[in-house]
């Protein structure tokens, strides 16, 4: 065995085997937008599929990321407004104070504590409790509106916050 031989033979051993050289000759296939050129049984008829199941996918749990947002929001919302009536109730219920202050008191409260929510209308007065006890009672509302959902155009909530009122 000559060393021409031997180079002869190292040169064989490093061409590419017959499967490779298909899938470069398919890599260098004319430009992009022409179709596939391999025969139908080699092609995938699932090829592409992955690009519309995302946008389907992606496009539900985009919603649902922002109506769970949502419902947090209008709970938070639900949350301020019952602490603010009631302590609104707290406040008409004190001695010397009128029980219907306590809705207008509760209206700054809202106006400070949740931006932009200055439309709430809150109302006081003074009801009866159970055995006869006096109670003040101040009740919000406010329309929250559903602005990360396309569709809706808000909700309404009512509150109410009681107390006992303080009698000399």
């Amino acid at each position: 065995m000559t060393g021409a031989d031997t180079l002869a033979r190292g040169r064989e051993s490093h061409r590419p085997s017959p499967r490779r050289r298909r899938r470069r000759r398919a890599a260098r296939s004319g430009p992009a937008g022409v179709p596939d050129q391999r025969p139908a049984e080699v092609r995938r008829p699932d090829a592409g599929s992955a690009i519309v199941e995302f946008v389907l996918v992606s496009t539900l749990l985009l919603f649902l990321f922002l109506g769970i947002i949502q419902v947090g929001l209008v709970l938070h919302v639900r949350n301020t407004l019952a602490a603010n009536a009631a302590e609104g109730a707290r406040h008409g219920a004190n001695l010397g104070v009128e029980p219907a202050d306590g809705g207008p008191y509760a209206q700054r409260l809202i106006a400070e504590t949740i931006p932009g929510r200055s439309d709430a209308t809150c109302a006081g007065g003074q009801v009866d409790g159970p055995g006869g006890v006096p109670l003040v009672e101040v009740t919000c509302e406010v329309r929250v509106p559903l602005s990360l959902l396309p569709f809706g155009g808000g909700v309404t909530v009512h509150v109410t916050g009681h107390a006992v009122k303080e009698t000399p």
